[in-house]
């Protein structure tokens, strides 16, 4: 099996909005289904899982979501805390020795269908899992305190990290029990692999699956919705 995790207990402060940026509409919706929507879609994904605030009651009555499984559970302060909350969650509901967790942003609205097909694919079949992610484009520099250049990095080996990501489910939950004991810092469930000496499969993604961050980000990502015909 593989359950398809949504981080959604943050406020989103560098939104711009009180509202919490998960939640913000996009086309007249609000952004996290659009995500809900590519993951429930996908045949080989099982079910979904948020992981919330502590006082979002959204959710309290529905039980399916676009005909999957869908079970919440209370996140954390950090996105570490709530992905091993929901982990938690599912291990408690019976986790198998062979299901996968796949952990996506709420805040990435615009994953294509294909991308999540690639990963599932090429991550199932990878010993560790994978997450898919962008080669860098750009030249890139390194920068002293003033940001002053010293120095132009090398491009080639460097990529930028998207989600979903995904890992067996049982391993991924090991990982960031570990890196939670360290208090370590964990902004991505790759590198909570990593810290264990894991190697995941990097897998090319689209560059337009973007994280809607800041105030400009949600006008980028109706654009792209709306040239897919998204509603």
């Amino acid at each position: 099996m593989i359950w398809a995790i949504l981080p959604a207990a943050g406020t989103g402060s560098r939104s711009g909005s009180a509202l919490p940026k998960q939640y913000r509409p996009l086309l007249g919706r609000p952004m996290i289904e659009y995500a809900m929507d590519v993951l429930a879609a996908h045949p080989d994904i099982d079910g979904l899982m948020l992981a919330l605030a502590p006082d979002d009651r959204r959710w309290d009555d529905i039980t399916h979501w676009r005909n999957k499984p869908l079970r919440t559970c209370l996140g954390g302060a950090e996105r570490r805390d709530s992905v091993l909350a929901a982990l938690d969650a599912l291990a408690e509901a019976g986790l198998a020795s062979d299901d996968w967790a796949l952990v996506h942003d709420a805040a990435r609205p615009c994953l294509r269908v294909e991308d999540l097909h690639r990963l599932i694919e090429s991550a199932t079949a990878h010993p560790v899992g994978g997450l898919l992610a962008g080669r860098m484009k750009d030249t890139v520099k390194r920068a002293d305190a003033d940001a002053q250049v010293q120095g132009t990095l090398d491009r080639t080996p460097l990529w930028r990290a998207f989600t979903p990501q995904l890992f067996p489910a049982r391993s991924l939950r090991r990982a960031l029990q570990h890196a939670a004991q360290e208090n370590a810092v964990i902004t991505d469930e790759s590198s909570a692999m990593e810290r264990l000496g894991l190697s995941p499969l990097l897998v090319e993604g689209a560059d337009d699956n973007i994280k809607v961050t800041l105030p400009d980000d949600f006008a980028f990502a109706e654009a792209i919705l709306a040239a897919r015909g998204a509603r």
